[in-house]
């Protein structure tokens, strides 16, 4: 019997079209950008569709990399493996898979999302089901690796992630209380799913106008972020018991909300960037704050610019509503400046590009 073939096309060109970083940190269309290569841990996936992340628009401003193709959401088709990743059968040749990459990455300049193939850790796409549209599973990467890593890595929420495979998501949950700050984002719609799975009762907070939309990924009750009571309202249905906190906003103002939240015994709070000292050392004895980076998953170096940097850590990467948008490529770099200027809520820009 022959092996499984290792690509689904012929060889390819060494060049392709992408977005890249320009030399005075702006992106543009790239006709020439390089085809990523094929490392034996690694899928090439054709790519269908790509999604819009804020970190999009913050590493551009805040850590450019020239000569880097920009991008970390996709989706599309396996077609081709790396020996290694050949030889573990987790993914075939043709197979539908989404995901995240580090896009910007001066350590691997085509490593990018935004692009015409994409090279991924065949260890961490995620193989679409059939049912599922491209737009939608474009969304997937960067939010379910930042709900991943920060509630059961840097929140220390408890549980068995292999156990979340097998749960049942009918069922109600019945767990300690979990906030989720920013329930209608794409990393808090992920995070409240997770948590539900888990058998934790997930509390979110958003715009009244998304309480629907958190409760249909399984939030037991929601809460107006900007009201006036919020944190007295949530102490008083969490019984003062509320011991985690995920802000996936992450502003001055939602750090005082969770702390403000938090139970009289104190509890763990994670954000996704850098916080207020001013705020968490208010209660330094009761409460242990951090923040993280999505991009550790992949168990390697993070070479960006100051609090950004990170060592590799191998052992993140053992945890392993979108508006859809018929476009090109140049309108991906203007859905950028979108998610610059803060004009979107509750909606996740995807761009089918194939």
């Amino acid at each position: 019997m022959s092996p499984p073939p290792s690509t689904l096309t012929p060889p390819l060109s060494k060049h392709q079209t992408a977005i890249t970083v320009t030399q005075d940190g702006a992106l543009a269309v790239s006709h020439s950008a390089p085809v990523p290569q094929l490392l034996p841990n690694k899928a090439l996936i054709r790519t269908a569709a790509v999604a819009l992340n804020p970190v999009d628009a913050k590493m551009l401003d805040y850590s450019p990399a020239p000569n880097t193709i920009a991008g970390y959401d996709f989706a599309g088709t396996v077609v081709a493996l790396g020996d290694e990743a050949l030889a573990k059968g987790k993914l075939q040749i043709g197979d539908r898979v989404a995901g995240m990459v580090h896009g910007m990455n001066s350590l691997n300049p085509a490593g990018g999302a935004f692009a015409e193939y994409v090279a991924a850790d065949a260890d961490l796409v995620l193989r679409v089901p059939a049912g599922m549209s491209w737009a939608e599973a474009a969304t997937l990467g960067m939010g379910v690796s930042t709900a991943v890593l920060g509630l059961f890595v840097e929140l220390e929420v408890p549980t068995k992630l292999a156990a979340l495979g097998d749960a049942e998501g009918d069922k109600e949950p019945t767990g300690p209380f979990v906030l989720v700050v920013g329930g209608s984002t794409a990393t808090g719609t992920r995070a409240i799913q997770l948590l539900k799975l888990a058998g934790f009762r997930a509390i979110a907070t958003c715009s009244p106008r998304h309480f629907g939309l958190a409760k249909r990924f399984g939030a037991t009750a929601t809460f107006d972020y900007h009201g006036a009571n919020t944190a007295a309202a949530i102490r008083a249905y969490t019984q003062n018991e509320l011991a985690y906190a995920f802000d996936c906003v992450s502003t001055a103002e939602t750090t005082q909300l969770c702390y403000d939240a938090l139970g009289r015994a104190g509890g763990r709070y994670t954000a996704l960037e850098p916080f207020r000292t001013t705020v968490t050392s208010k209660r330094s004895l009761t409460v242990s704050p951090s923040w993280l980076l999505a991009l550790t998953i992949f168990g390697e170096k993070v070479a960006l610019d100051g609090e950004y940097a990170r060592e590799a850590l191998p052992d993140h990467r053992k945890v392993g509503i979108e508006a859809v948008v018929e476009g090109s490529w140049e309108d991906v770099i203007k859905g950028v400046d979108e998610v610059r200027a803060q004009n979107l809520s509750g909606v996740k820009l995807v761009y089918m590009v194939s």
